[in-house]
Parts: structure tokens; sequence; C-alpha cells
């Protein structure tokens, strides 16, 4: 059986006739990072969240290693992938601890309560995120980047087999960034299948193994990072010139190429 997260020839509107997604067609191994990268309002976090389920597309078909998505009860869905959105609801005062455990709850039940393992998973997310000095502070407490941490802490925990992340390394610092991107590819050496919004194309080149770039809510391009974000192909994904600089060790990095 394949063991992947397939979206196959995908559209998707919000209002009748006018799609935000076109035939698009993406996949994810697992024990692989796949980068979604494109402009605002160019489809990559409802492409996600058609991918987990929480948006039904008018064409097309997800996958799970090899099973409809859509046919699963949304627990079942909830144990094989977990999502991580933009802008998620922070306002009950939870401790940190408390927030991320709830990334459990597929595994608890709707009437359990959370046991040992549930709790390792938890101060083992917190601890890679670099969390695990402050378990016990109100989530409301947190900074932006810090409640950021939580919420990807929570989807680590959550243990699914695929973690969906729309912009992880959006509000981090640059050492948060690494520390988060870093530890998220750790975890595929361990089987996990990643999908990550971003609008940092170093991000994809220094830790993805797989590119889809988007215009219009329709594929520019996909493949490797170094094939997908070339200098041409950015700028007609975001109406700007870009540079591609390297290293004499052969390290590369993609700038807006600024007219002095």
């Amino acid at each position: 059986m394949e063991m992947s997260l397939l979206g196959s020839n995908l559209s998707f509107a919000y209002v009748p006739g006018h799609y935000v997604l076109s035939e698009i067609t993406v996949e994810v191994e697992r024990g692989e990072i796949l980068f979604l990268l494109g402009a605002n309002g160019s489809g990559k976090t409802t492409l996600l969240e058609c991918l987990c389920g929480v948006r039904v597309p008018q064409q097309g078909t997800v996958l799970l290693d090899g099973r409809e998505l859509l046919r699963l009860s949304a627990r079942d869905r909830a144990k094989h992938v977990a999502y991580v959105p933009q802008f998620p609801e922070t306002a009950f005062s939870y401790t940190v601890e408390e927030m991320v455990v709830f990334g459990r709850a597929p595994h608890v039940g709707p009437f359990g309560r959370p046991g040992r393992r549930d709790w390792e998973r938890a101060y083992r997310a917190l601890a890679l995120v670099g969390l695990d000095g402050l378990s016990r502070r109100p989530i409301t407490t947190l900074s932006g980047g810090e409640k950021r941490l939580a919420l990807i802490a929570r989807g680590i925990a959550q243990e699914a087999p695929y973690l969906l992340l729309d912009e992880p390394d959006a509000h981090l610092d640059p050492a948060n960034q690494h520390r988060v991107l870093s530890a998220i590819a750790n975890l595929t050496n361990e089987g996990l299948g990643v999908v990550a919004t971003t609008h940092n194309p170093n991000s994809a080149l220094l830790y993805g193994k797989k590119v889809l770039l988007l215009r219009a809510g329709r594929t520019l391009a996909a493949g490797s990072p170094n094939e997908a974000l070339s200098a041409e192909l950015l700028q007609e994904a975001y109406g700007i010139p870009f540079q591609i600089v390297g290293d004499p060790i052969g390290l590369r990095a993609i700038l807006p190429r600024v007219e002095r």
C-alpha cells in the first residue's frame, strides 16, 4: 500500500464558479517535507485545509495511505493527520502544557483523561520546540512567537503520521525558526510526512525535499527546491525579480533583487 497523503486533481471554490484552487495534484510521502509557496491568496492555506478534511473540494480526492480521507471519521482523520493552522483561537487561559496535551485528544477519546504516555508525548514536544521551561505558564501570557511554538508542539504531540503546518516559521525569530524546522526535519527520520506553507523560499531550500509553487490557485512548478525555486519561476509567482546567490561550500540563498 502506498504510504502517502495524496491530493489528486483538487479544485475548490468558496463562491460557486470562482475557484481558488484549480486541478492541483500534490503528494507527500512519509519521511519527507513538502513546502507550499506562492503569493498571498494563491491558495496555500485552502490546499492544506483540503488535505486534512477541513474543506471538501468540489473536484478531486484526497487519499490517506490509499484510503479516501473523507470516508474516515473525524477522530480517525485526526489520528492520521495533524493540522496546525495559522490563526487558531487561544482565548482560554489554559497552561501551555494543558494546551499541548490537547493534541492527544484523538488517542484519549471524548470522555477520557490524558494518561502518563500522553503527558510524556506532550513534554517531549515542548522540549523539541524549546518551551519546556514555560510549561506551567498560562498560554495567554506568552508572546505571539511563543504561542506559535506551543501550537506547533500540540501538533507534534498528536503523533499523527502526517503533520500539516500553516506558516510554521512565521512570527519566530531566526533561532526559533531554525529550532522548529530542524526538529520537524529530524522527525521525518522517524517516518513523519510534513506539508508546510511558507513565505520564505530559503526555508524550503534548507529543509524541504519537495516544493509546490502556486500562482492564482494553479500549479506553477513542482519538484525539488532547486528545480521549482528558480529566479524566473519566483518572479512569475510573486511579480518581483529575485536573485540566487551561493557560497564556495555550495549553500544557496534566494533574495529579492534590489536596484541601487
